[in-house]
């Protein structure tokens, strides 16, 4: 699963491998998970690895 900026959900959508996350039916904008085929080529994996590390820098930690 990755996590990151649901303002680029219509960009990220267009990638290779790309599935949304639903869960119960509904769609969770700023998650998904990619398929090995979007992943294979380094530059695409690190392209996603760095979308999900750069969106930790903004995102709340969930509560205790």
């Amino acid at each position: 699963m990755y996590c990151f900026d649901s303002k680029l959900q219509n960009e990220i959508a267009e990638k290779k491998g790309y599935q949304s996350m639903i869960m119960k039916g509904k769609e969770y904008e700023g998650y998904c998970y990619i398929y090995p085929e979007g992943i294979k080529a380094k530059k695409n994996f690190e392209y996603f690895v760095n979308l999900c590390l750069e969106f930790n820098k903004e995102a709340k930690s969930s509560k205790k």
